[in-house]
């Protein structure tokens, strides 16, 4: 059974290992210094990386522990753009790594970047900077129906499926969620359980498919009450799901 964690860097970001208490493989390392640190202080030897797209704050560390640990292995999405990829992975393909044992697949997800991916099982996926825990990733290179069709496909996979995103934007978001869905009891409950836990210093993630269906205004472009008021604030009509997601990720760009 592996265990997961979450190593923090920079201001707001987690690079999540996940180790068997011997061998680690680690998501999206902008920086390789506490990764080398924490991996030190814990006796875990890197084996692999994932990374789900370009951004500096994701693919920095890259380098840096690929010197630190001859042998680790790179995957990543098929940009060649990205330095120090061994295995460039599209929609479809999967990965079963042996040490720690871990087996993934893989979705493309563009919208907040074209070459984005999402590593993922039945259990869990490693989203990056597509979906946040009330939120989704500013839309940097996609259109909103690119994007919002990444989305919806993350809300397909099993509800239990743990949601591990690159950085704690959880209260920020929840604060633009309330924003647009006041009256969701269930958002209200969440607000209160992650206040307490950046209170304490906890971090509040991961969460879940099921728990972001029921919070997360960009997975719920269907709700009369979420369109009605979006349209009331941005003094628009949304005639699809599309235009209702795209007057969220705009509204919440300013907000």
């Amino acid at each position: 059974m592996n265990n997961i964690f979450a190593i923090p860097a920079f201001s707001d970001n987690y690079i999540w290992c996940v180790h068997d208490t011997k061998h680690a493989v680690v998501v999206d390392p902008g920086d390789a210094k506490p990764v080398i640190k924490t991996l030190k202080e814990k006796q875990l030897t890197l084996t692999s990386i994932l990374i789900t797209h370009h951004h500096h704050d994701h693919t920095g560390g890259i380098e840096e522990l690929v010197s630190a640990y001859p042998g680790v292995k790179v995957y990543g999405p098929k940009n060649p753009l990205i330095e120090g990829i061994d295995l460039r992975l599209s929609e479809g393909e999967s990965l079963s790594l042996s040490n720690p044992e871990l087996d993934l697949n893989v979705l493309e997800t563009p919208g907040h970047t074209m070459d984005h991916i999402v590593f993922y099982n039945n259990e869990l996926m490693f989203c990056g900077d597509t979906l946040f825990s009330a939120g989704c990733g500013r839309m940097f290179e996609g259109t909103p129906e690119v994007f919002y069709h990444s989305l919806q496909k993350l809300t397909h996979l099993p509800e239990q499926t743990k949601v591990y995103c690159t950085h704690e934007y959880t209260l920020a978001n929840l604060a633009f969620a309330m924003h647009v869905d006041p009256e969701n009891t269930a958002l209200q409950d969440y607000q209160s359980w992650a206040n307490k836990q950046r209170a304490s210093d906890q971090i509040t993630l991961p969460s879940s498919i099921a728990e972001q269906k029921k919070i997360n205004p960009f997975l719920r472009c269907t709700n009369k009450s979420i369109k009605q008021n979006i349209e009331n604030i941005m003094n628009l009509s949304a005639d699809s799901e599309v235009d209702v997601f795209a007057a969220l990720r705009s509204c919440k760009d300013n907000f």
